[in-house]
C-alpha cells in the first residue's frame, strides 16, 4: 500500500517549490516529483532590447544570488561581440564572484539549512559552560565564554516564552530525527545569530565595486569602477584597505566558525553519507577565469562533465553543441513549435501552456505536465550542478587545496570517498569550496594590487560599445558557475537588438521534472530510497532538498483559480519563503 505526501511550499528557499513523494508501507520514498509552481518570463521581457542593458533585467531574476545573472549576461554579450576585458576588470569580477560564493554559502549553511539539523528549542537545555568547552576545543573563535553562550540562551528563552518563534518558526522542533546534544545546538544557534551581523562586513566588496548590494551595477566591457588612488570617486587606497579588511574577516569566519561547525555537527548524521545523491552525473560551466577570460583551460573551476561517478573520465562540455545541450518540455507547462523535441537555448522558446490542475488541488498530474521548470539535459542525461559538482571536478582534476580539504573531511569523519555522493557530501562540499574561494580572494586581491603597481589600471574596454561596430547577427554564451551551480545565458543579437535570450539556471538543472525519456531531475532522484520517521513532519525530505539550496526565482505571472493570468509581480526577497 502506498501513500502520496505533499510539501507545498518548501520553506527556507528562494521562490516556490512543491515536492510530492510516494511512500511504501515502511515510509520509504519510492517516487518523488518536483514542481516549480511559478512561471518565469524574463526571457520574453528581454526580447527586442539593447543587449548592453540585458544584465539589469536579468539580475532581477533573483534577489538572493544578486550578481550571478548579471555576470552571465554581460559575459554572453561580450562573447557574442568578441569583447576582451582588461585584466584589472577580470580580477575585480573574480573578487565580486568569490565574495558572492562565501556570503551565499555561509548564509545558506546557517540560515537556510542548519535548522534541518539543529533543534533550536533544545538549546534551552544546554549547559553554557559545556558549550564553551566545545567551542574552545574546535577553534580559537573569541566568542567562547560560558557567559556569552548563557546570554544567547537567554535570548532564545525570551523568544520561546513570547509564544512567537520569529526567525525560528516553521520547523519541526523535537522531531526524533534531530540528534545533536543540547550544547552543540546552542553553539550552532549562537553562530546563526553571529552570521546575520557578519554579512554586513562581507558585502562591502560588492558595495565598493558595484555601488550597492543587492544588485550591484555592471557594464559590458569591464566593470563600472575606475581605479585612481588619488580620487574620492574611484577605487582608491582607502577603499582597497576596506576590501582587504573584509577579506580577512571573511576568511576568519570560514576558518574559525563555518568549517569547525560543519565538522562538529556532521558526526551525528553520518547516515546521510549514504542518502540523497540520486543521479551520479555532474556538470560545471567553470568559473574564475585568468587574464584571458575565454581560455577555459585556465579557469580555477574547470568546465567539465562527470558521468556515472567516473572521476577518471572527465569530459569538457561545449555549450554551443546543438545536439547535446538541449531543453525538453515533455512534463513542463510550455510549448514548442516543434512539439516536444529538445531545443538548444539559442533556438529556445518560452511560450506558456498551462494545462495543469486548477488550484486548489490535491496532487500534480505527474503523467503529464507538472512544472514551470523545463528539463535541461546534457546528451539526453540529467545532471546535478552546484557545490558537489564543482568540488568533484576540482578534486578529480588535481586541485591541491581541494584534494587536501576533501581528504581532511573524510578522515575527520572516518568515511570513505563514496560518502561524498550524498546529502552529507553536498553539504560538506559547499563548506570546502567556501574555504577555497575565500582563500582565493586574497590571491585575487594581491593580483589586483600588482596590476595597480604596474600602472595597469584600465577597467573598461569600450572599443565595441557602439552598435555600428557590431555584426548584423551574433550569438553568445555567458557562463557563471553560480553558488547553486552551472548557470548559462544564451543570447542571439540581430541588428543591434536581442532576438532571443534563454537562461538555464542551476535550479532548472537540479529541480527539473521528468524529461522525454522519463528520466527524473536531481531533486526527484535524490529523494528515492529515503526513509522517514514521521511522514507528517517530513524533515528528511527538507534535509536533502535544502542541501541543493533551491532558487526558484524570476518574474511571477500570477494565475487565478480559473487559470486566467491576472498580473505580474517582481521577485526577489519579497517572495522568499524563509
Amino acid at each position: 500500500m502506498s501513500e502520496r505526501i505533499v510539501i507545498d511550499p518548501i520553506t527556507r528557499i528562494e521562490g516556490h517549490l512543491r515536492i510530492e513523494a510516494t511512500l511504501d508501507a515502511s515510509n520509504t520514498i519510492t517516487e518523488a516529483y518536483s514542481s516549480g509552481t511559478m512561471v518565469r518570463g524574463i526571457e520574453k521581457i528581454l526580447k527586442g532590447r539593447d543587449p548592453r542593458d540585458a544584465w539589469a533585467f536579468a539580475q532581477r531574476a533573483c534577489g538572493v544570488c544578486t550578481t550571478v545573472h548579471s555576470f552571465a549576461s554581460i559575459r554572453a554579450v561580450e562573447d557574442a561581440l568578441k569583447i576582451k576585458i582588461p585584466n584589472a576588470a577580470n580580477i575585480i569580477r573574480n573578487l565580486m564572484i568569490a565574495q558572492q560564493f562565501v556570503t551565499d554559502h555561509v548564509m545558506h549553511f546557517y540560515h537556510l539549512h542548519a535548522l534541518d539539523w539543529v533543534d533550536v528549542v533544545s538549546c534551552l537545555k544546554a549547559n553554557p559552560a559545556e558549550t564553551s568547552v566545545i567551542q574552545q576545543k574546535i577553534s580559537n573563535w573569541p566568542n567562547s565564554s560560558p557567559g556569552y553562550f548563557a546570554d544567547v540562551q537567554k535570548k532564545v528563552q525570551a523568544i520561546v516564552d513570547s509564544g512567537q518563534l520569529s526567525i525560528f518558526a516553521n520547523a519541526y522542533w523535537g522531531h526524533p530525527a534531530y540528534k545533536l546534544p543540547p550544547e552543540i545546538n546552542l553553539l550552532a544557534v549562537a553562530h546563526y545569530l553571529e552570521a546575520l551581523n557578519w554579512q554586513r562586513e562581507a558585502t562591502k566588496i560588492h558595495t565598493i565595486f558595484g555601488g550597492k548590494n543587492p544588485h550591484p551595477n555592471f557594464v559590458v566591457g569591464g566593470v563600472p569602477m575606475p581605479i585612481d588612488l588619488n580620487s574620492d570617486s574611484a577605487l582608491n587606497a582607502e577603499r582597497l584597505s576596506i576590501i582587504s579588511d573584509s577579506i580577512d574577516k571573511m576568511i576568519e569566519f570560514v576558518d574559525q566558525v563555518y568549517l569547525p561547525d560543519l565538522l562538529a555537527i556532521a558526526p551525528y548524521y553520518l547516515e546521510y553519507g549514504g542518502i540523497g545523491e540520486g543521479l551520479g552525473n555532474f556538470l560545471t560551466w567553470g568559473e574564475f577565469p585568468a587574464e584571458d577570460n575565454s581560455d577555459i583551460s585556465k579557469f580555477l573551476v574547470p568546465r567539465a562533465v562527470i558521468l556515472n561517478r567516473d572521476l577518471n573520465n572527465i569530459q569538457v562540455p561545449d555549450p554551443r553543441d546543438f545536439e547535446k545541450m538541449q531543453e525538453y518540455i515533455s512534463r513542463s507547462w510550455y510549448q514548442y513549435d516543434n512539439g516536444a523535441k529538445g531545443l538548444h537555448p539559442w533556438k529556445g522558446q518560452t511560450e506558456f501552456n498551462y494545462s495543469g490542475p486548477k488550484p486548489p488541488y490535491d496532487f500534480l498530474d505527474v503523467e503529464n505536465q507538472y512544472s514551470w521548470l523545463k528539463a535541461p539535459r546534457w546528451a539526453e542525461t540529467p545532471m546535478e550542478v552546484g557545490p558537489l559538482a564543482r568540488v568533484l571536478v576540482m578534486y578529480a582534476s588535481g586541485h591541491e587545496q581541494t584534494k587536501d580539504l576533501v581528504n581532511l573531511v573524510l578522515s575527520t569523519l572516518n568515511v570513505p570517498i563514496t560518502a561524498v555522493f550524498s546529502t552529507l557530501g553536498r553539504t560538506a562540499a559547499r563548506a570546502i569550496e567556501t574555504k577555497v574561494f575565500a582563500d582565493s580572494m586574497r590571491t585575487f586581491y594581491n593580483e589586483l594590487i600588482a596590476e595597480i603597481s604596474a600602472g595597469k589600471t584600465d577597467t573598461f574596454n569600450g572599443s565595441k560599445w557602439e552598435p555600428s561596430t557590431w555584426p548584423s547577427h551574433a550569438e553568445g554564451f555567458g557562463y557563471m558557475d553560480a553558488p547553486r551551480g552551472a548557470l548559462g545565458h544564451w543570447i542571439v543579437i540581430d541588428h543591434g537588438k536581442i532576438e532571443n535570450y534563454q537562461m538555464v539556471v542551476p535550479t532548472t538543472w537540479n529541480g527539473s521534472p521528468r524529461d522525454h525519456l522519463g528520466k527524473p531531475g536531481a531533486y526527484e532522484a535524490s529523494l528515492v530510497g529515503t526513509s522517514m520517521v514521521d511522514p507528517g513532519a517530513p524533515l528528511e525530505i527538507l534535509r536533502t532538498i535544502h542541501s541543493f539550496d533551491p532558487c526558484m526565482a524570476c518574474a511571477v505571472h500570477m494565475i487565478d483559480a480559473s487559470g486566467k493570468n491576472v498580473g505580474e509581480a517582481a521577485t526577489g526577497l519579497d517572495i522568499c519563503h524563509r
